[in-house]
């Protein structure tokens, strides 16, 4: 059960990331110097994240 949960949890972030980035990507032109970067440093941060969350446990039999 813990497993299913941490995937789903994973799912959300990597939903909360995409909308992140979506909403970003237009607002880069007009954004203040490093913006951008900082932006995509707390994506990386979020996919991170939502990587080690299921890192080294093992996959319930039936998928998840």
């Amino acid at each position: 059960m813990d497993l299913v949960l941490w995937e789903r949890f994973q799912r959300e972030l990597r939903t909360i990331a995409a909308s992140i980035r979506s909403d970003a990507e237009g607002r880069y032109a007009g954004a203040e110097p490093g913006w951008q970067a900082r932006v995509e440093w707390t994506l990386l941060c979020i996919e991170n994240i939502a990587s080690q969350l299921t890192e080294g446990r093992p996959k319930q039999a039936g998928g998840g």
